[in-house]
Formats: structure tokens, sequence, C-alpha cells
């Protein structure tokens, strides 16, 4: 140390006109000749000589005089640096260092020339703070503070050199510091969380984070209502502290698996992507009516050096894979915009597919074999209400993509109330409390099959019922000495009735295995809902603009050359690189559609593994509400079966206008009902609802229903089917198998390819979400 002083001491001496240089001492460091960017201290070394210079960026840095200007407490800028590490530590969780307090307040604002043609970035003066509108209008020479700007065309003007090294990827790991957004739009989505560990700055924060002690951070209340004042309640992009298991929620901390594959450079400090896929989530969940662009995002990136350079590129990339992942520019947004794909079925994931797809600007055509789009969602207004032949219902509305359409819409949906009386035959209302205790055994034996199961094979898996459920139930009668009345087992029939409709099937058909299949990744929360105008009006939506082709059954896929060829039952035939399949699982188990070369083995058998469930409804109208004074405003009311032999008949009615005047009531016709009334006369249905309707209501006068119409989606020959289920032997891993792409040629969507969320129209549009981004990515 000492002769490399005296060496130095001996050059000063020798020639003191030439100027001193020091050298970043940061390894890698490409700045030659660093210069000050802070000017704080009057002995600022600005591009001159210093003991050491701080290294920000390869292109930031600060000198040894302006770091004992704020760091010493003698100096002058002693104070501003210890008030602002006042905020920093009563807010945030990282080290108040002098290097954060530079990063946070000291480095220049760099932004970007709006004019097409020249989109050069410019450095700000220290005194000009950087704003989302700013950010927006800036144009090359802007004058601040009504100074007109004259002279040369500014755009003309070289940009900094020290841009174009911000692009190459070394420059991000020779950066010091990760940026910090100063108020981003998720900032209120976030407050429960420590800002600097979400991608914010705690110095940019709302002051009310202020209040959020360390302690009180991890201990706030998982929030059931949105964080955001005026946002859809059903917009929860984001876990809070604690929350777990809710569908399409994103911790803010962390990156996920699929984004540390697509984003490895972010795996050792994901900060930089965090805060770009918070704010893009956030700003997204704001204005969900509106696409949101590159543009829009980048203005709301507010952070001091070059780095916001840097943020404003990665935005790009991480937008599109946000869009390829369905979280951002999804539902019934319609984009003006060459892939080409063809995609069988117009239900809800073929329209799902087919919008993200169109919206990405690729060549599409439907193909459908009905005269009609929606497949199993059909929507019927001939009762004076819509009543959904098909699916009606929405059952957790939190983050859940139909919420997202009906916020874009405009379309209020009803909240289920969760009140739901039992009647027996002969009028009387079930003691609560009898049912209460009911529905406790019943999930008690749940709970038995879920404990018996831990340890078995597929080869090992029996019927739900029959051989699981009974044996259970006998083993606990035996052992605990209960003894059901007539009533309560009445009422378990009620439960396991429900049951059977959930599954769309006879519970003897059912894996006691793999039942619950999906139950074991989070499901959507929050209140389940009534579509009051159906479905269809958000299907509709999703088909508006696109080339639709009805009437249009496909006979078969030839996928044996280069191009896809698709060939329908009257001898058209298209051609595309791609084609994707979203017909019911049925249509598949069938062979309606011939496959050449013929689907993989271990599809075929994924496919015969899963069962097609089926349940039908009956909706009738009648002249007054004659429910009214008994139900007291509830959605639906329960009845109990008078014997196992008539579980699945009509178990529960639907008020399908609760709040209204009609009068309409729906229902269920479930598990070994359904084959029973299959060849019965619509009119004899009726009839023996009505029976029911009468025992239920035998105090009062019950009139002949105005109209009717009953379901037939077991003879519907594009659909022989409900929803699927996982049938005795089989396994959930079906759903994915089912979902792979052959030959990266011919993929798969409907609610059978969707393990998460199965026998849903949720289930069918993320699935269709799903395959439109791969096709896209491929």
């Amino acid at each position: 140390f000492q002769s490399k002083r005296k060496a130095t001491d001996t050059e000063e001496e020798d020639d003191q006109s030439e100027k001193k240089y020091r050298k970043c001492e940061k390894a890698g460091c490409s700045a030659t000749y660093p210069v000050c960017f802070a000017s704080a201290s009057e002995r600022c070394a600005k591009n001159g000589y210093t003991s050491r210079w701080y290294h920000l960026s390869c292109g930031e840095h600060f000198c040894n005089e302006c770091f004992d200007h704020y760091y010493r407490s003698h100096k002058d800028g002693y104070e501003t640096f210890a008030s602002w590490k006042k905020v920093w530590t009563s807010n945030g969780k990282s080290e108040p260092s002098l290097k954060a307090f530079m990063a946070d307040q000291q480095l220049p604002f760099w932004v970007q020339c709006t004019k097409p043609d020249c989109r050069k970035w410019r450095q700000l003066t220290k005194e000009i703070q950087l704003t989302p509108s700013l950010a927006a209008t800036y144009r090359c020479g802007m004058k601040f503070n009504n100074i007109k700007c004259e002279g040369l065309d500014q755009c003309s003007q070289p940009e900094d050199l020290r841009v174009a090294e911000v692009t190459d990827s070394w420059w991000h790991s020779m950066l010091i510091l990760p940026p910090l957004f100063k108020e981003s739009p998720a900032s209120p989505f976030l407050t429960a969380y420590y800002p600097d560990c979400v991608g914010m700055s705690p110095s940019g924060s709302p002051s009310n984070m202020s209040e959020l002690r360390a302690d009180h951070c991890r201990a706030v209340q998982p929030q059931s209502k949105s964080v955001v004042p005026g946002l859809c309640p059903y917009f929860q992009p984001f876990y809070q502290p604690n929350e777990c298991g809710k569908a399409l929620c994103v911790r803010p901390d962390m990156m996920e698996l699929d984004e540390l594959y697509e984003f490895p450079e972010f795996s050792r400090d994901p900060t930089m992507y965090l805060a770009l896929r918070n704010l893009i989530l956030a700003s997204w969940h704001k204005n969900c009516k509106e696409l949101l662009t590159s543009q829009k995002c980048a203005m709301h990136i507010i952070v001091r050096g070059l780095v916001r350079v840097r943020c404003v590129q990665e935005m790009d990339r991480v937008l599109h894979f946000m869009i390829r992942k369905g979280l951002i520019n999804t539902g019934v947004l319609a984009v003006k915009q060459p892939l080409n794909i063809i995609i069988i079925g117009a239900g809800a994931s073929g329209l799902a597919a087919a919008r993200q797809l169109h919206n990405f600007g690729t060549q599409l055509v439907v193909l459908e074999a009905r005269e009609r789009i929606g497949g199993r969602v059909w929507d019927d207004t001939s009762l004076g209400v819509t009543v959904g032949r098909g699916a009606q219902i929405v059952n957790g509305c939190v983050n859940n993509p139909i919420a997202l359409m009906c916020e874009q819409m405009g379309i209020k949906m009803h909240k289920l109330g969760e009140r739901c009386d039992l009647f027996q035959e002969g009028g009387q209302v079930t003691d609560p409390a009898i049912d209460k205790r009911m529905e406790f055994h019943f999930n008690a034996i749940l709970d038995v099959v879920s404990e018996w199961r831990k340890d078995k094979t597929q080869n090992q898996d029996t019927p739900l019922r029959g051989e699981k459920v009974q044996e259970v139930k006998k083993n606990f009668l035996q052992e605990s000495g209960i003894q059901f009345t007539e009533l309560e087992e009445k009422v378990l029939q009620f439960h396991l009735s429900n049951l059977e409709y959930a599954c769309g099937s006879t519970l003897d058909q059912v894996s006691a295995r793999s039942w619950d299949h999906n139950e074991f990744f989070a499901q959507f929360s929050g209140d389940h809902t009534l579509l009051t105008k159906g479905y269809s009006a958000l299907l509709h939506k999703l088909a508006e603009g696109l080339d639709i082709r009805t009437k249009c059954p496909v006979q078969a896929i030839d996928y044996s050359g280069d191009v896809v060829k698709v060939t329908s039952s009257n001898g058209s035939q298209w051609k595309a690189q791609k084609v994707l399949v979203t017909v019911p699982l049925t249509l598949l188990q069938r062979n309606l559609i011939q496959f050449n070369p013929p689907l993989p083995e271990r599809k075929l058998k994924a496919i015969h593994s899963l069962g097609a469930g089926i349940i039908e409804k009956i909706a009738l109208q009648f002249p007054y509400r004659f429910w009214d004074k008994k139900i007291q405003g509830a959605d639906y009311f329960g009845h109990i079966p008078p014997g196992t032999d008539k579980r699945g008949m009509f178990s529960v009615f639907y008020d399908l206008d609760p709040q209204g005047k009609q009068a309409v009531l729906m229902s269920v016709i479930t598990g070994e009902a359904v084959p029973a009334v299959r060849d019965m006369e619509d009119k004899e249905v009726v009839d023996e609802c009505m029976k029911v309707l009468r025992e239920l209501f035998k105090e009062q006068e019950v009139p002949e229903p105005l109209h009717f119409f009953v379901t037939h989606w077991s003879k519907d020959m594009w659909s022989q089917m409900s929803y699927s289920f996982v049938k005795t032997g089989g396994s959930g891993e079906a759903y994915d198998i089912l979902a792979e792409d052959v030959q990266g040629k011919v993929f798969f969507a409907g609610e059978a390819t969707n393990r998460h969320f199965p026998q849903t129209v949720t289930g069918a549009y993320l699935s269709g979400v799903r395959e439109a981004s791969k096709m896209a990515a491929m």
C-alpha cells in the first residue's frame, strides 16, 4: 500500500498539469472514466479524481466527496440522508444504505421520446421529477416551466452512448441494486407486504405503509374483499400474506415455476421481474375493458437511473408472457389486428381459444356441428326468464374469468344465498340441526374414504358407492352404536344425491380414489352466483368478428403430412398448420372423428378412463309464485327423497327470478333418476315433478305450470353428456394426458382436458386460453 502511495505522490509531483483519474474498482465495470452524477458536495470530483468511486451501474457512479456529503454527520447532506433512512426503515425490509439512497433519491430520471420515428432516451435534469403523464407525452428537447424550445430538431441529437450498453445482457448483472418502483399501480393491492419485497420503493409508498411494522406485516389477516376501493370484488390477483389456495392468484413476492423457466436470469434476484409483473397485473385489473399495452405500462415505471431503460425493454417480454398465460388481455375484448388454425367446436373452450388467437392476429376458422354456438351452454328464454339448459351457475367468482367478462360487459351476477331449507314429502320443513348433523356424518364418511385412499394404487381403486361409502357407513354405525332415524337416513340420501349432481354420475361408476382429484389444486373462492342473463351473452361476445361455420360436423382429421387436413361430413375440406379439437369427451370415446394416424395409445387410454356424466334439467313456469311464503326469499330449496330409488329425482329446486316477479322453478335430475326419465315423454316427467311439488307444498294449492321444458342431453347427438368424471380405476392424470398435443399439430381443449377445473364452463374457457397460448408459442 505504501509503495503504491509513494508512486502516486511522485507522479503528482512530476506532472501537476495532467488530470488524474481513478478507475471504478468494480470488476467488469466498463466505465473507463467515471463521472459523478450526484454533484452534491462543493468538492465533487465531477469527471476528475476521487479516492474512491461508488458503482451503481456501468454508467452511474458517485464520488467519495459526495458520499461523505451525505454520510458524515457533520456534513450538510447528513440530515437529508437520515430522514430518508427513517422512512425506509419503517416501511422496508432491505438495508437503507447510502447506495440505496442515491439510487432512490439522487439518480436522474431517464425518459423516452414518444415520437414514433425517434424513441431515443434522454436524461432529465436532477430537479425534474418523472410522472406517468410526462412519460406518456415526452418529446426530445421538451422545455419545462414555460420555456420555449427553439433551434435545431432536438430528435436529431445523438442518444447518450450509455443507453446502448443497457440493452446488453451483461449490463443487468453489473447492477448493484434492484430497481424499486415508486407509485406503482400495484401498491394499493399490496399494502400488507414490505414494498421492497414486491418491487416497490419503501420511500415512494402511501403514507399508511409506515404504520405496517414488521410484526404486523406478517400477522395481517387475509382479506376477503379487494383491498382496492372501487375495484370489482372478484378481482384479487395477489395473495395476501398467509393466504393460500385461490385459483389464478399469484404470490407478489415470489416467482412461480413457469416464470422461472421463462425468465431464468431473474432467479437470483427476482425484484425487477416482480416489479414488472405486479405492475402489469394491477394495471389490468384496474381497467380490464381496454387492451393493456407496453406503452400503457411503461409510463407507470417510475424508477431513477438507467435501469428504467432496461425495465421498459423487459416490459415487452413480461407482458407477452402474461398474455400467453391468459392472465391479461383476455375475456371478451375485441382487438383489431399469420398462423393458420382450425378450431373444431364453438363451445366455451373453442370460442375462448378463437378469441385469444384472433387477438394475437392469427388466421382461423371455427367449425361447429350444431346450428348454434355454445355447445353445452344453451340458454332458453321461452319461460320469460333466461334458463340455462346447460350451465348457468358460476362456482366461486374471485379471479374467475367469467366474472372478468361480466365486469367487461357490465353484466350483474346474482349472488346465491346459502340458505337451503329441506322439505319432506308431506310438506314439513326439516329441522336444520338434523341437516347439519347428517352433513357432518356425510363429510366424515368422505374423510374416511380420503384416509383409505392414501396408500392405494390405481389397481386397488373401488367405486365410491357400494364398495366404499356403504362400507364406511356400515363400519361407523357398528363401531359407534349410533342408529340413524328414518328421517336422518333420508337426509343422508339427499347429500349423496348432491354428490351425484357434482359428479354427473351414479356413485357406482365414480372412482373412490380420484373422485375429487381437482380439490388438490387451488379452486375458485368467493361467491357462487347465478348468471341471470345466462352464459350465452358472454359466449356470443367472444364469438363477435370470428369466422364460425355452423352445421359443419367434422368427420376426419388427417395430420400425417406437413399440413393438417380437416374433412366435414358434407365433404368440405380445410387445411391448416394446426387444429384444435374441443369436442365433448363422448364424441372422442365413440370415434365420431377419424384421426389419421390414429391417436396415441396413451391418449386413447386416458379418453376411456374418464366417464361422461349426465344430468338433466326441468324448468316450469307458473301463473304465480306459490312458494314465496314458505321459501322466504331463498334462492333454492331441497327435496328430501322418500327413498333411495327416488334419490336423484328433483333434489333441489332453484328460483330463477328470486328478486323479481317471474314464477319459474328449475330442478335437476341426477344419478339413477337419469336413465329412469330417459325414455319418458316430457309431459310424464313434468307430472312426476308436479307430484313432488304438491307433496312439498301440501298445505296449499299448487297450480299447473303454464309452460315447461325438459332437457335431453343424453340424446343430444353432439354432446351425449353434461360433464366428465374419473371412472373407477382411472386418475386425474387422464385430464393432463387428454390436454397433450399430438406432434405439435393436433391440440385438445374442453372441460375434460382441465385437471384443475373440470366440469365447469370456467375450466373449458381456461383450457381454450391455455391451448391458444401453446399454439401461438410453438
